[in-house]
Parts: structure tokens; sequence; C-alpha cells
């Protein structure tokens, strides 16, 4: 089992920049895929990123494509999301994740391990 926590969130302005930090602890973490999901209230759970268990494919949600990339550090067991030129629409509680595999995921039923958040609010 990987144990996540998520840090970085907080209130920005519209067009502003945020990075998300996950650290995970466990000695799986380099040998699983990894993903962010965000969730707003009164909506479902969406995808919004995840990347291979090297680092080399990443895929992202439709939303967010062309300004969030994320990236991982096996060596500090880290993922990251930096988040560019946000929006309002982009208030959620960001997720980070673990997957049960080293491919990436973007269904949420591919993960298996999830940290408990960190809110991001963007105002306008």
């Amino acid at each position: 089992q990987v144990q996540l926590v998520e840090s970085g969130g907080g209130l920005v302005q519209a067009g502003g920049s945020l990075r998300l930090s996950c650290a995970a602890s466990g000695r799986t973490f380099s040998g699983r895929a990894m993903g962010w999901f965000r969730q707003a209230p009164g909506k479902e759970r969406e995808f919004v990123a995840t990347i291979n268990w090297i680092g080399i494919n990443a895929q992202y949600g439709d939303s967010v494509k062309g300004r969030f990339t994320i990236s991982r550090d096996n060596a500090k067991n880290t993922v990251l999301l930096q988040m560019n030129s946000l929006k309002p629409e982009d208030t959620a509680v960001y997720y980070c994740a673990a997957a049960a595999g080293r491919y990436s995921e973007v269904q949420a039923s591919g993960f298996n391990s999830w940290g408990q958040g960190t809110q991001v609010t963007v105002s306008s």
C-alpha cells in the first residue's frame, strides 16, 4: 500500500499558477503510475492527469491540456502538478492517486491508493 499526502493548494486569482505536490511513502511507489483527480462541489470526480511509472508518458484531461503539467521524481517519492493559467472552473479539491500498475490510467477505478485531497480555489 502507498500512503499519499497532498500539499500546495490554496487561493489564487484567475490567470495565476499553483504547484501541487504529492508525497508518497511505501516501497512500491516507483513501480506504479500516478494520477491527479479533482472534485468540485456537487460534481463527480474528474480525471486531471496521469503519468506512468518512469515518468515518460503523461495524459491529461481535455479541460487542463496545455495548462497543467504532471511530473514525478522517483528518487524523492514525489509527484507534482504544475497548474498555470488557472480559471475559476479549476476550483476543486485535488486528489493524488496511485495506480495498481505501471501504466497510465485515466479511470478512477484504476487507482487503489488515494490522498486526502488539497483545496484549490481560483477567484475571478
